[in-house]
Order: C-alpha cells, then sequence, then structure tokens
C-alpha cells in the first residue's frame, strides 16, 4: 500500500486530492472523496460565505473524514469565505488564482493547513515563507485556470525550490500518472477531471458525456489576452470565445461572452454556450465508478507501475 508523509500530515488514507472544480465540487463530492480514502475538496469559487458554509455543513453530515475548502483568492467574496473556513476550522484551505499571503494569519490561528495551488517556482517560494503545509504544483495539462508550464518540468522544480511536501496536479488519471508524480519528487497527487464522472459527482450528465468522448485532442485553451488562461473541452462556445479572442472586441466585451459560461455547462448542460472545462486527461476518462473506487483503482494501477519501476535498470 502507497504511504506517504502527506496521507500522515492531514490523516488521510491515500495521497489524493479531488480538485475544487467551480459549480461542480460540492459537499457531496467532497464527502464522497474523502470516505474513499483521499482529501475531498469543496469549491467557493465565487459563491458567498452563506454558500460555502452550507456545503461545509452538508459535507459533515456525511462524513468524518478531513475535508477541505478550495478558495479562489480573484473572487469578490474571499474575504468573507475567508472567514467562515476559519470560523468553520475546516482541516484544509487550497486557494488559486493568486497569493494566499493576507490570508495566512487568519487561517494558521484557527489550526487550519493552507495548501495552495501555484504554477511557478517563484509563487511556490513565496507561499513557503508565508507558512503553508504543503504546495501543490499545477502544470497547463489541467482543466480551468492554468499556468503556462507543464507538469513534468514544473513538478521537480518546485520540489527543489520548497522543503514543503508537494503534490502534482494537471494530466493525472491513472495509476501511471500517480507513480510519474512520484518519481518527479511530488508526495501526492491532485485529480480534477476524472473525478467528473464520479457517481456522486453532481455536474449536468451532458458534462459527464463530453468528458467520456472526449480524445486526445479534445481541449483547448482561451482566454490569454485577459491573463488567465483556461482549458477546456472544444465546442461551439470555445471556439467563438478563440475568435473573440483574437478579434478587435474588447477587453469587457471579452469577459462578459464568457460570463455564466461554466454555469451553462456544469449545471443547465447546455452543449453550445457553455464552457465544459477538463483537462488533457479526459482523453483517457471513459468510465463512470464511485469515487471510492476511482481511488483505489488508480492507486492498485500506481503499485504495480511502481513495482516495476526497476524494469530497465541493470
Amino acid at each position: 500500500m502507497i504511504k506517504t508523509p502527506l496521507c500522515e500530515l492531514l490523516g488521510i488514507e491515500y495521497p489524493i486530492f479531488q480538485g475544487g472544480m467551480a459549480w461542480i465540487s460540492d459537499g457531496k463530492l467532497a464527502a464522497a472523496v474523502s470516505n474513499g480514502g483521499g482529501l475531498g475538496i469543496i469549491s467557493a469559487m465565487n459563491a458567498n460565505a452563506q454558500y460555502v458554509r452550507e456545503q461545509i455543513q452538508l459535507a459533515r453530515s456525511l462524513t468524518d473524514k478531513p475535508f477541505g475548502v478550495n478558495i479562489m483568492l480573484m473572487s469578490p467574496f474571499a474575504d468573507e469565505v475567508a472567514q467562515v473556513v476559519a470560523e468553520e476550522k475546516v482541516a484544509v484551505v487550497t486557494t488559486g488564482a493568486g497569493n494566499p499571503g493576507k490570508f495566512m494569519p487568519l487561517w494558521l490561528e484557527a489550526g487550519i493547513k493552507v495548501i495552495p495551488v501555484v504554477a511557478s517556482v517563484g509563487m511556490a517560494k513565496l507561499v513557503t515563507k508565508a507558512g503553508a503545509a504543503a504546495i501543490i504544483a499545477e502544470g497547463g495539462e489541467s482543466g480551468g485556470h492554468v499556468g503556462e508550464l507543464t507538469t513534468m518540468v514544473l513538478v521537480p522544480q518546485v520540489c527543489d525550490a520548497t522543503d514543503l511536501p508537494v503534490l502534482a496536479a494537471g494530466g493525472i488519471g491513472d495509476g501511471r500518472g500517480i507513480a510519474a508524480a512520484f518519481m518527479l519528487g511530488a508526495v501526492g497527487v491532485q485529480v480534477g477531471t476524472r473525478f467528473l464522472v464520479a457517481h456522486e459527482c453532481g455536474v449536468h450528465p451532458n458534462y459527464k458525456k463530453k468528458v467520456l468522448k472526449a480524445n486526445d485532442i479534445a481541449t483547448m485553451t482561451t482566454g490569454k489576452r485577459l491573463g488567465h488562461p483556461v482549458r477546456q473541452i472544444k465546442n461551439q462556445f470555445a471556439k467563438e470565445f478563440f475568435k473573440a479572442e483574437y478579434s478587435q472586441i474588447s477587453d469587457e466585451e471579452l469577459e462578459k461572452l464568457g460570463s455564466g459560461a461554466l454555469y451553462r455547462a456544469a449545471v443547465e448542460g447546455d452543449e453550445k454556450t457553455g464552457d465544459f472545462l477538463a483537462g488533457q486527461i479526459a482523453g483517457m476518462v471513459n468510465k463512470e465508478q464511485p469515487a471510492a473506487e476511482i481511488i483505489q483503482e488508480m492507486f492498485t494501477e500506481a503499485e504495480e507501475v511502481l513495482k516495476g519501476a526497476n524494469k530497465w535498470v541493470k
């Protein structure tokens, strides 16, 4: 069985986090992942404090295992959500889209382990100094907001830049990906896209169908012009947004064009005007399973791969 320092740090059975996906990662999915031995994560997205508190309480009603909340620091409700997670004393807070330094004293005083998502070595160094418990190094293969570097090159450089435990994210959807992450120096992984098709995931069925039908070139990245690129499955919306991005349209109009698109995909299942965020690993996701089964299958595969790791070494 695979055990790493991350398991001891957080009291989890398997060193795997479920990614915080907006309009998708709710209390029900987070609880299912935590019950399966990983660390489930609720997405605070752009929601207000009341919504986040409700999802935390929902997760607590479904599991007695640790779980976390992902806070997007660009959210207009970031300040009030930061206060809620401190009051609720969640086990873990993961952060994205910025530097969490402003909130670190509050969270650390509440006994929360803060584990930021970073896309560069510079940010990894900043959050290390700020008191992070671990770091998630996320490559551009991932779904949703992405950076420039790939997982293969980002993870080892982050591992070299910090003494903190590092999780690898982006392009990981089976046991081979987990094994590869360990070889790069990580002690755990964060997985998003594969959990989109977990039985406990409440995303619209059309979203799940798109992930299950995806192939290796099914995704594309848009939003670079706006400074916050995202990866999604190609569809009418993605192609039209990409075209508009390189037109004379203003940045304000471009932002408006994308407004509500993820909601339309995740909640309404609108296949034409919805934005179906998913990582490149979608091409390897081909079946729906309970969250616990996904975790067990991935780590069983990883063990087999690692047992054969010296195959080519004489």
